[in-house]
């Protein structure tokens, strides 16, 4: 949705496919972080955003056991915005399409998926998509391939993908937040346990981390001793935690997986966010990793794409300039993930004893300006994108 919001407005025609009927999916990375508010701004549309419902997180926070660390301080960065905007992902994609559908070159086609590629000549021209009412085929100079970790534009295309391993999963959670909780978003650890807590304000978001393939093992132990563990690492939860997790129905699985493709294009078509490399929930820098694809993208193509004297030589070889871009940054934060997950997380959750606090996190109450080093890795990350794309095609009058 970025990357056809930047095209638009560089004067390029452009359909996007979605293929449900609302954007309405519950525990998507909701954290848009700093350098995603600055590329906000960039586009003179910041203001606008935060019109939005959304809550911020100026910190991140770590509990283990009764003891405290602030793990992160995002007022210490010098972006525009030092917080995470914690926004429903609905909102932002809505926003985003409204943007978008100022500019005369943009489509939405909603309730369309695409299955299958169109190939001529050894060159994707196209893709076919189902819809509500039957298949049809969508012609295009340049397919992008942004439908997530499961992409079927990439397994259609026949990419290359390197599986790095995880050692964990993750259960996703709704927990109702009461007026005399402590606000602010935070990790808790506990022995054998870890659970991110995210303020959404009116609810805690909760991410328990399992081991991978656990899930089965969990459900077989009872719901019972699944919500006893949950109270046992956050005894605030002691008092709702029956009425919040009815059933299992109430706690979402997320497979995790951290890979990437070894080419993110072929002629015609180039893969993106998840599609080109799953990232970890660690740090929920997922979804900021896809929006600096898509202004690199942007920055790359859009010109050429606007010019009818592009050739297809030459735009492969722009989408060869754009993995070139953003393949450090993916495979830097990438080595990060897994280091966290077998060193830290894994080793965790086989822990028999009260958790220590670790030397690092010591060091970072002792000394708050070494906060500004992992607010700096999550909030703005490897390489943050600017926008350098044009803007040729003024905006519709609202």
């Amino acid at each position: 949705m970025m990357l056809g919001l930047l095209l638009a407005r560089a004067g390029v025609d452009v359909t996007v496919l979605e293929k449900h009927s609302d954007f309405l999916r519950d525990f998507r990375g909701d954290t848009v972080h700093p350098s995603t508010l600055e590329v906000m701004h960039e586009l003179g549309l910041l203001e606008s955003f935060l019109q939005r419902p959304h809550d911020k997180a100026h910190d991140i926070r770590a509990f283990v056991g009764g003891a405290q660390a602030i793990v992160a301080d995002f007022s210490r960065l010098r972006t525009r915005c030092r917080f995470i905007a914690m926004v429903p992902q609905w909102e932002f994609l809505d926003f985003l399409r409204c943007e978008a559908s100022l500019h005369p070159g943009f489509r939405l086609a909603m309730n369309t998926q695409a299955v299958g590629l169109i190939e001529e000549d050894g060159r994707v021209v196209g893709v076919r998509a189902r819809t509500p009412t039957g298949e049809t085929a969508v012609r295009a100079d340049l397919v992008i391939g942004a439908d997530g970790r499961q992409s079927a534009v990439r397994e259609a295309a026949g990419l290359q993908v390197v599986n790095l391993g995880t050692p964990i999963d993750v259960l996703w959670m709704r927990i109702i937040k009461r007026r005399s909780d402590p606000a602010g978003s935070a990790g808790r650890i506990g022995t054998g346990r870890f659970m991110a807590m995210i303020d959404r304000g009116t609810y805690w978001q909760c991410a328990y981390v399992i081991h991978k393939g656990g899930n089965e093992a969990i459900r077989a132990r009872g719901l019972e001793a699944f919500r006893a563990d949950i109270t046992a690492l956050v005894p605030l939860f002691a008092d709702r935690i029956k009425a919040e997790l009815a059933d299992w129905d109430d706690v979402k699985l997320l497979s995790v997986s951290v890979d990437r493709l070894v080419k993110w294009w072929k002629p015609g078509l180039l893969c993106i966010g998840d599609a080109a490399h799953a990232m970890s929930p660690i740090g929920g820098v997922g979804i900021n990793l896809a929006v600096q694809d898509a202004v690199a993208a942007a920055n790359v193509l859009a010109a050429p794409l606007a010019d009818a004297k592009l050739t297809a030589d030459t735009l492969t070889r722009l989408l060869a300039k754009v993995q070139k871009r953003r393949m450090w940054p993916t495979r830097l934060t990438q080595a990060v993930q897994v280091a966290a997950q077998n060193r830290m997380l894994d080793p965790l959750l086989d822990g028999t004893r009260p958790p220590e606090m670790p030397f690092a996190l010591k060091l970072l109450n002792r000394w708050p300006a070494l906060r500004t080093w992992p607010a700096y890795a999550v909030g703005v990350g490897a390489r943050p994108e600017h926008v350098n794309s044009p803007e040729a095609v003024p905006r519709r009058k609202a």
